[in-house]
């Protein structure tokens, strides 16, 4: 059992796992990635599931990559590819509920986006922020924002890498259910439910049907993203911007 992912399974076919680093705050801790891999390990070898629920705690639910992580990527020691991280939830066998509750950041929005159903907050903050740091986005964004959001939003998303409300996203269109912060866990085990009192043969074909055109198109996007970092990652303003935004 990790100590900041919490795997429990509350009520039959049902799995929530709580991301609960408050020492790195829900950033991709090297405690926070293994704990998610050993978790969907975990779920992937559980025959009986049908859904699973992810969230964070408090008002975090993933902000992305730590500051030792992106220096490791601009320094060419790491590569975002390196764990599948971001796509745990698309590969899940079962779907997966991303409870947003939180502020979801550049990575930590994209990996939620690949779950299979999304409810965001009212009062949170998400942002596609990698041009925030001066290179391009990866962890699959590229492909899964106009995916979720639809190409308008997350072309203004990741060129601006402004931060949006969940309420404003609401207003913009995002079909993402997007409640009170208080409501979003809930409401995510409520649809966990009605999804586990299906039976497991025909929930778990239609989570591979429905995730397919994602599967299929983004190994090709994640190649194209890692050919824009090779150029856009290893600027010395994008170390200057990472050192100076992480407060260093």
């Amino acid at each position: 059992m990790s100590d900041v992912v919490h795997l429990t399974f509350p009520e039959d076919g049902v799995a929530v796992v709580e991301l609960a680093d408050r020492t790195h705050s829900n950033t991709f801790s090297q405690a926070l990635v293994a704990g998610l891999i050993a978790s969907f390990a975990t779920i992937a070898a559980s025959p009986a599931l049908r859904a699973v629920v992810v969230h964070g705690y408090g008002s975090i639910f993933c902000p992305g990559g730590t500051r030792d992580e992106l220096l490791g990527i601009f320094e060419g020691r790491i590569k975002f590819d390196d764990l599948p991280l971001y796509r745990l939830f698309l590969d899940c066998p079962v779907p997966v509920i991303a409870a947003m509750q939180g502020h979801a950041l550049g990575g930590g929005l994209a990996m939620g986006l690949f779950a299979d159903m999304v409810i965001l907050a009212e009062e949170s903050l998400y942002s596609a922020n990698f041009m925030k740091y001066g290179f391009t986005p990866g962890m699959g964004a590229t492909l899964v924002l106009p995916a979720r959001f639809g190409s308008l939003l997350a072309n203004e998303m990741m060129f601006s890498a402004a931060s949006y409300h969940g309420g404003e996203l609401a207003r913009r269109g995002t079909g993402c259910r997007v409640l009170k912060r208080a409501e979003v866990i809930p409401a995510a085990r409520k649809l966990a439910r009605e999804i586990a009192d299906k039976p497991v043969v025909s929930v778990r074909m239609l989570k591979a049907h429905l995730a397919a055109p994602l599967r299929e198109a983004l190994p090709h996007s994640v190649a194209a993203e890692l050919e824009m970092h090779r150029t856009t990652f290893v600027q010395p303003v994008v170390r200057q911007r990472i050192e100076a935004l992480f407060g260093s």
